[in-house]
């Protein structure tokens, strides 16, 4: 427990060090394993039998992806961070979900989003978020966020009865403001435990085989998205070093230099598990792009595809941008869309979405004849596809489509 305790002091020594001159720049390493955690407290088993409850529900789920493969090599990061000993207590449920996000719950339940797969680039960028996730796990954040929030509730409460009774303006004045300091601490605390979990984990990373610089590439990279997604919309680049009164995380760019200046300087040279990452997954890519699109997003799903081909374009993703620059569908986009089709089809004859699009394209900007061979191919290779009969009314039978 001294341990725990000396750990958790070193996390705030540490956030602090950033902002002092000659203070520690590198973050501690995690304290040793003292065995799996059961609840203490009636607060704490009754959030962990919640939590229970929820996975129970979640294990159903038609949201979870229950590829072995795909949670195996998930978790086996997890672990190649934390350590075997410690990631023994998780169950990872991989979500369905184009969002760039995952959570941990007090039981050892941790949800990753495919929306958070599709956004890392190697192991190391993926390890740091699982890292810190583990962070409010092995810190006990959610139940000290409950006891905070309940005392902050309860002392509102007995604020709203005592300004009723005076019934004054002064009274009611103070209790507003009252409750706006109340609700900000609240919000700095959730604010500061992220800060926490942050050390936390590029904590683990420094101790792990991974390169814990990649750690700052996350922030780095969702800042650039966060822009692309804005100027696509026309609207000002977002403020990424200023602090919203209701915002739950420390800015991105506080976060970006924090994980930089706190990772191990030895550790530079090591690797950072790209080709293993983009092994583990390429069939899921084209799903994980799909889900993406589909959310309307032209500016950040642009930049998501172009910075995924920074290593090479293939018929994987020329088909995504096809699709992303067909669905918003302006006459230039469509010209544009079927020359990105035509380079899938050029590197995979055989990928018959890209034959659909290119089709579709094609009818759309008067190339009839084109747009229904295109179609053609694309029911020869996916004779039994959910829009046959759709593509077949675009695309008349010429007696060579089966």
């Amino acid at each position: 427990m001294r341990r725990a305790v000396t750990f958790v002091v070193g996390l705030c020594l540490a956030s602090a060090s950033l902002a002092a001159p000659g203070g520690v720049k590198v973050a501690p390493p995690p304290p040793p394993y003292v065995g799996a955690y059961q609840p203490r407290g009636v607060d704490e088993i009754g959030l962990w039998k919640e939590n229970d409850e929820d996975e129970r529900v979640l294990a159903t789920s038609p949201m979870v992806i229950r590829d072995e493969a795909l949670n195996t090599y998930v978790k086996g990061v997890l672990c190649s961070a934390v350590g075997d000993d410690r990631c023994k207590s998780t169950r990872i449920y991989i979500l369905r979900t184009p969002v760039f996000n995952a959570n941990m719950s007090p039981n050892g339940t941790m949800r990753v989003f495919t929306g958070l797969l599709l956004r890392m680039h190697n192991e190391a960028e993926l390890a740091e978020v699982l890292a810190h996730e583990f962070g409010h796990f092995e810190l006990r954040h959610t139940l000290a966020r409950f006891k905070a929030q309940r005392s902050a509730t309860d002392l509102l409460s007995w604020a709203a009865v005592f300004a009723a009774m005076s019934n004054s303006y002064s009274a009611r004045s103070n209790f507003d403001s009252l409750q706006l300091s109340v609700y900000g601490r609240l919000y700095r605390f959730n604010r500061d435990e992220e800060r926490q979990a942050d050390v936390f984990g590029i904590g683990f990373l420094n101790a792990s085989k991974l390169r814990p610089q990649a750690a700052a590439n996350v922030w780095r990279n969702s800042m650039a998205e966060a822009t692309a997604s804005a100027s696509a919309r026309g609207l000002p680049r977002p403020k990424f070093d200023q602090i919203a009164f209701f915002a739950t995380h420390p800015p991105d760019a506080e976060r970006e230099m924090t994980l930089s200046a706190l990772a191990l300087p030895e550790g530079r040279t090591r690797e950072d598990g790209t080709d293993r990452y983009q092994r583990a997954m390429a069939t899921w890519l084209p799903l994980f792009l799909d889900d993406q699109i589909k959310l309307n997003d032209f500016g950040g799903s642009d930049f998501l595809i172009n910075a995924l081909a920074e290593g090479g374009w293939t018929a994987s993703l020329w088909l995504a941008r096809g699709d992303l620059y067909r669905a918003r569908g302006n006459p230039r986009d469509l010209v544009n869309a079927a020359e990105f089709y035509t380079n899938a089809v050029g590197l995979n004859p055989g990928l018959a979405e890209a034959h659909r699009g290119l089709g579709l394209s094609l009818l759309k900007t008067g190339r009839q004849s084109d747009g229904q061979a295109e179609l053609a191919r694309y029911l020869q290779l996916k004779p039994d596809a959910s829009d046959a009969a759709m593509i077949r009314m675009l695309a008349p039978s010429n007696g060579n489509d089966r």
